[in-house]
């Protein structure tokens, strides 16, 4: 079951951990919360969206986010 792991501030940091994710096989989704109705103004007023992943990759995934921004 998938748990949010950290909230993501926009779509070039999403993309980026969902590269590394990926190159490390890491389960994981990225939830965008761009809405249609709203034309994006939620997602760019609060936060770009979120990473979903098993509980147990927490501390892995968690690590690897802290380690973009160094």
């Amino acid at each position: 079951m998938n748990v949010k792991i950290l909230v993501l501030d926009n779509e070039f940091e999403a993309t980026l951990l969902d590269s590394i994710l990926e190159e490390n096989n890491i389960p994981h989704i990225i939830r965008s919360y761009h809405d249609l109705v709203y034309d994006g103004l939620w997602q760019t007023q609060s936060a770009w969206g979120h990473v979903e992943a098993p509980e147990e990759f927490r501390k892995e995934i968690l690590e690897i986010y802290k380690g973009m921004s160094a």
